[in-house]
């Protein structure tokens, strides 16, 4: 792991401590996690616009339909 380091205000730094311990985790955890919650959020906003600058082909687009057919036999009275 790599070590950062960072200036924080002070009601930011008290609510961080303030959740770790609701939490049961340490504030070093809840910041890993907080992080990593952000950067998999501006990923998924960065993958959206690619998907609008390449939209699928005919061929990856036609899966679709398979996949509404739903299961091929019915199940339920296995349950």
């Amino acid at each position: 792991m790599t070590m950062l380091s960072f200036r924080s205000d002070r009601d930011h730094a008290d609510r961080l401590a303030a959740w770790a311990e609701r939490l049961d985790i340490g504030r070093s955890e809840l910041l890993r996690r907080a992080v990593h919650k952000y950067l998999t959020q501006l990923d998924s906003e960065l993958d959206a616009g690619k998907w609008r600058e390449l939209p699928l082909s005919e061929a990856e687009a036609s899966l679709a339909e398979i996949a509404e057919w739903g299961p091929a036999e019915d199940w339920s009275d296995w349950a």
